[in-house]
C-alpha cells in the first residue's frame, strides 16, 4: 500500500474541526507534530494508527497509546502541494 501523503506534501489543516473515525488528522506529541488516521474514539481520547504499518520507525497509538483529545489540533482537509506526483 502506497503512503497517502509523502515528506514535503503541503497540507489545509482545520483547527478544531469535528473529528470522525477515518479522518487525517494532526496531533501534538512531545517531540513535535503528527500526521496520522483517526481510527476510533476511546476513553483516553483518540487511537491514531498509520496508513502503512510496515513502514520503517512507524509510531501511532501502538506505540504510545490513545491522543487525549485536547492533543488533536484539527483535521486533515487536503493536500495541495505537491499538485501532481510522478508515477514513481
Amino acid at each position: 500500500m502506497l503512503p497517502v501523503l509523502r515528506p514535503g506534501d503541503c497540507l489545509l489543516v482545520r483547527r478544531g474541526a469535528p473529528i470522525r473515525a477515518g479522518d487525517l488528522v494532526i496531533a501534538r506529541r512531545p517531540h513535535g507534530l503528527i500526521v496520522k488516521r483517526a481510527f476510533r474514539r476511546t476513553e483516553e481520547g483518540w487511537w491514531l494508527e498509520s496508513d502503512n504499518q510496515s513502514a520503517p520507525g512507524r509510531q501511532d497509538s501502538w506505540d504510545f497509546g490513545a491522543i487525549p483529545e485536547q492533543d488533536i489540533l484539527g483535521r486533515v482537509l487536503f493536500r495541495y502541494w505537491p499538485l501532481r506526483r510522478s508515477a514513481s
